[in-house]
């Protein structure tokens, strides 16, 4: 993949400094793929009232195309992956019964946000920008896939000491 642009890497810059706690790193790793599975599958409980080549338009497909235009402008290659991971939810979704996706988005959540107030001792970085809410799941991908590596000489974790 291409090389990370200025302006997402002050994004994930900006993300990582609320994320440096070795556990709540592991938490994010669960709790982000649940809750962008259930931000999607709830969202297809939506619909908007209109057909596209036969397929009933859901408020899923609406925050799909947004969420991935707004990758599109950061990160080309990182968009597409995003793009093929975000629409096998739609098929997912279609499967999962709405009780088991209540019971992933109440998992994703708890483990979320204990992650930040147990471990790192802050708030997550979506309550002070919600566009980090979109940056968390794009994040992911981008240390998974080996594009972004947060720098090891970065101030330690909170809740960390050092000796």
């Amino acid at each position: 993949m291409s090389t990370i642009s200025p302006r997402l890497h002050r994004w994930f810059v900006d993300y990582a400094d609320s994320h440096r706690h070795p556990t709540n790193q592991l938490t994010h790793k669960i709790a982000i793929p649940l809750i962008v599975f259930h931000i999607l599958a709830m969202a297809t409980w939506v619909p908007l009232g209109f057909d596209v080549a036969g397929h009933p338009m859901t408020l899923a497909h609406l925050l799909y195309v947004a969420a991935i235009g707004f990758y599109l402008t950061l990160s080309v290659p990182l968009a597409l992956v995003m793009a093929v991971l975000f629409a096998l939810c739609f098929p997912l979704a279609a499967i999962t019964p709405r009780p088991v996706v209540v019971a992933l988005a109440v998992i994703g959540w708890v483990v979320q946000l204990a992650g930040h107030s147990v471990w790192e001792k802050n708030r997550p970085a979506f309550l002070t920008n919600l566009l980090q809410a979109l940056i968390g799941p794009l994040f992911f991908v981008a240390v998974l896939a080996g594009v972004w590596r947060p720098s090891r000489s970065a101030l330690p974790a909170r809740g960390v000491t050092t000796s």
